[in-house]
């Protein structure tokens, strides 16, 4: 588990860069999303930047990737959905990357490295964003191997920052 290592907040001569970096990983308009002034505190961790706007977990930061955590609900909406299979939601749970043999369903379009929020089979809830290794129309045709970086998953640091009282 990754320790809460710095915790600040942003300034605002920084927001611009932080709204810059942001609409150009996830494709939104920031402004739109989060408001022309919101408060952005930063998290750090030992694997991840999680940025925390106006209180809530949105935006995380890992490797010099920016993705949405699993609160960033407005935004998930808009991605690509993986469907998994019952089987394969533990070790997607414990970090695992997402293989052809667990996917059951592929939703939407999207080209190689694109985000994409992982669900599970029984009760279609969103269980991690992963980013793509193929396009959606390599990945249907695929039967083994990894198909999906996993970024960020429930009960990850991310996670419970954002769980933390």
């Amino acid at each position: 588990m990754s320790q809460i290592g710095r915790r600040y907040f942003l300034r605002r001569k920084d927001r611009k860069s932080f709204f810059d970096n942001v609409a150009r990983a996830l494709h939104i308009d920031p402004e739109g999303s989060f408001g022309s002034k919101p408060q952005i505190e930063v998290v750090e961790t030992s694997r991840h930047k999680i940025f925390l706007i106006n209180g809530l977990s949105l935006v995380a930061e890992s490797d010099g990737d920016m993705f949405p955590t699993l609160f960033f609900e407005d935004h998930l909406s808009l991605l690509p959905k993986i469907t998994v299979d019952m089987g394969a939601v533990q070790y997607v749970c414990r970090g695992a990357d997402i293989m052809a043999p667990g996917i059951v369903e592929i939703q939407g379009e999207f080209e190689e490295k694109r985000l994409a929020v992982v669900l599970d089979e029984r009760h279609k809830k969103p269980i991690a964003i992963a980013q793509s290794l193929f396009s959606s129309k390599t990945a249907r045709t695929l039967k083994k191997g990894k198909i999906f970086r996993n970024l960020t998953y429930v009960g990850d640091d991310i996670w419970n920052v954002a769980k933390a009282p």
